[in-house]
């Protein structure tokens, strides 16, 4: 058995995402298992190196997962030349100038979303890491969810027939933080930080539509600041600057209409916090983070509208459950096994900062689309 050492400088793993899902969920979760096998005698072992801005906060994070490197010194780690992966889940203000001094230094780089602030920032990097030659990934985690693995496979199968449209329900209710701490960072309601709901969630949107039901062509949005006032971490109380909803319809290549609406302000009334309804002319399905149901048009019921008595059909009932088919892993560390054996064996892999650049655009159109009011095209981005 051969071992293949692949040394990662994680940037931003004191936060809640770094932290659980990319460190802990992820590489640890790999060590655990022994590392990744190749199935040719050869294992990928992820030797993370913690990087941030707290050493307090990285020393205890370092020592309570039994880890022995970390620093405050991007540039020193940057400069290191057993350093072979930069991993960025800063905030997003500041990914552009650390991915940009990783690619100066050669780094493979894998980021979360958004890439940047601005399309021409995403671009920027994408054309700088393409440029200099180094391989580039962009997280896409929906994708990997069970859930959306078994949408995919119904897609793949003809089972929709013609897919007509697409509705997506996200969200759920984050506390303003004066009575409850609220489940998410202040950072994310403050514009100047590079917060807001459209910024994070559009970019999913696309790559979920692009890769599962066709480019999106068109964006109307509304998006809106619900909740103008919020408490922060320390218990102090601010203006709420970014969005916390987001409404979007988008058209997408080949006529399918996509509707999906994006809100920290909303109650949950659904199975999970996020669900997607696809209909078609042969069957529909709702998938969720982890549960997919469908029903076909050969077992789809006649409902007859009449306000005036009881419904009597149990409309949840009449839809059958999708099996699992397979063990569904983690969905950050199932991409973060095909990145790692994109870098080592330079196996096929297309989520790049060029596909991190299409949700940057349609974020930014849908703001854009918001402001003044009117439907946008969203026109192919090239580098």
């Amino acid at each position: 058995m051969t071992r293949t050492t692949v040394r990662i400088a994680m940037n931003g793993v004191t936060g809640r995402m770094g932290h659980r899902q990319h460190l802990v969920r992820s590489l640890l979760a790999l060590r655990e298992q022994g590392g990744l096998d190749l199935g040719d005698g050869t294992v990928i072992w992820p030797e993370p190196v913690l990087v941030g801005r707290s050493a307090h906060k990285l020393r205890a994070l370092a020592e309570r997962h039994g880890l022995q490197d970390w620093s405050c010194d991007l540039d020193a780690v940057l400069a290191d030349d057993s350093i072979d992966i930069y991993f960025d889940a800063q905030v997003t203000a500041a990914r552009e100038e650390a991915v940009k001094k990783a690619i100066a230094a050669g780094k493979h780089l894998y980021v979360e979303k958004p890439t940047a602030t601005g399309l021409s920032g995403a671009l920027e990097l994408a054309r700088a890491a393409r440029d200099a030659g180094v391989k580039h990934g962009v997280v896409q985690d929906k994708l990997f969810l069970p859930g959306l693995r078994k949408l995919r496979r119904l897609v793949e199968g003809g089972f929709f027939g013609r897919i007509l449209s697409v509705r997506g329900e996200f969200g759920y209710w984050v506390f303003e933080g004066d009575w409850q701490p609220a489940q998410r960072p202040s950072w994310n309601y403050r514009a100047a930080d590079g917060g807001g709901i459209a910024a994070d969630m559009f970019p999913h949107w696309e790559y979920v539509l692009h890769e599962l039901f066709g480019p999106v062509r068109t964006v109307q949005a509304h998006i809106t600041t619900h909740i103008p006032r919020r408490w922060d971490e320390s218990g102090t109380p601010y203006d709420a600057t970014a969005d916390d909803a987001a409404y979007g319809i988008f058209e997408l290549a080949g006529g399918t209409v996509a509707q999906i609406n994006s809100s920290w302000a909303v109650r949950v009334h659904r199975d999970e916090l996020v669900e997607f309804q696809v209909d078609g002319t042969e069957g529909s399905a709702v998938a969720g983070l982890r549960g997919c149901r469908v029903q076909h048009r050969s077992s789809t019921p006649k409902p007859v509208w009449n306000p005036d008595v009881p419904a009597s059909e149990r409309f949840r009932e009449q839809w059958q459950e999708v099996p699992d088919n397979a063990e569904f892993d983690n969905a950050f560390k199932a991409q973060w096994e095909l990145f790692l054996r994109h870098v080592v064996r330079d196996e096929p892999w297309h989520w790049d900062l060029a596909a991190g650049a299409r949700g940057v655009q349609l974020a930014e159109l849908g703001l854009k689309s918001s402001a003044e009011g009117r439907r946008l095209d969203v026109p192919e981005v090239a580098l």
